[in-house]
């Protein structure tokens, strides 16, 4: 599986996310800098620095979009679990959780892995199907698409700050030499797009900061949504809940990779496995 399922909501989400993108760079470039920051060295400095955000936005979208979120591979033959006998399931790494069978793939799954019911696959360690990339979040995108929610809310809040820069030092072309034929500092398109990229740029900064807020907690307790939903279920039914807490940073470099912090900024380097057992073999199931 190589991600981007055919699912018309997240289509529409993606087609959505890039006109937003291109409506964004529009106004910033033609009714921002060239109009309030024309001749002055500002200009091409925000002009570069706005589209290299944009640009880093979309290579971690792509790599979120396309890449495997961590699919459980399907079995080349048809397994027969009528005779699964459950007292002989090996145990993971993790000690506490056993490998189960997904009835839907007709598979077995590793720990942490759950189904999908749009990409109608189990992913290994499943955070959500995310429609703005139109893939699951799992073990081997999740930091692609948090690195999308970073880039994402940097161009909201530096679209915001153009924005709110050329209405608090607005700037009258034409008033040394013409007073009388001085344009006005704004005009009224100017001022409606402007108005419609800072409601797009709040939106979107909000948005997006409150999924990358839960995103972080959720790897630093190493829980995710659905392990948290369960485990609030666990405890409200009275069970014990045993859960081994590792060190936060480990557990960040475990989605971000294992070299230096400032790789984890760029979409290039491929995060490592969790660490977990391997899944590439099926437990020893008598069958």
């Amino acid at each position: 599986m190589a991600g981007c399922v055919r699912d018309p909501c997240g289509l529409l989400c993606i087609l959505l996310t890039y006109l937003s993108l291109g409506y964004a760079d529009y106004v910033i470039l033609r009714h921002i800098l060239l109009h309030s920051f024309s001749g002055s060295i500002w200009c091409p400095l925000h002009a570069v620095g706005f589209n290299l955000i944009v640009f880093l936005l979309l290579a971690c979208h792509t790599r979120a979009v396309f890449s495997d979120p961590g699919t459980v591979p399907l079995p080349e033959t048809a397994i027969d679990f009528s005779d699964l006998r459950s007292n002989t399931s090996r145990k993971s790494d993790r000690g506490n959780e056993d490998w189960t069978v997904c009835n839907r793939c007709e598979t077995y799954r590793p720990p942490r892995a759950h189904h999908c019911r749009i990409c109608h696959r189990c992913i290994r360690r499943m955070d959500h199907h995310c429609p703005w990339i139109n893939n699951c979040v799992g073990e081997l995108n999740q930091k692609y698409f948090i690195q999308f929610l970073f880039y994402t809310g940097l161009t909201s809040l530096y679209a915001m700050g153009l924005v709110l820069a050329t209405w608090l030092w607005p700037t009258k072309k034409g008033a040394v030499e013409d007073p009388e034929k001085a344009a006005p500092a704004h005009s009224h398109v100017q001022i409606v797009h402007c108005i419609l990229l800072l409601v797009e740029s709040v939106l979107f900064g909000l948005f997006v900061t409150v999924i990358f807020y839960d995103q972080i907690v959720s790897i630093i307790t190493d829980e995710t949504p659905i392990e948290q939903l369960r485990n609030k279920l666990l405890k409200e039914a009275n069970k014990e809940v045993s859960h081994t807490r590792k060190p936060k940073m480990a557990l960040l470099r475990e989605v971000f990779g294992r070299g230096y912090m400032i790789c984890w900024l760029f979409p290039c380097h491929s995060p490592p496995s969790s660490g977990g057992p391997a899944y590439t073999y099926l437990p020893d199931y008598d069958v």
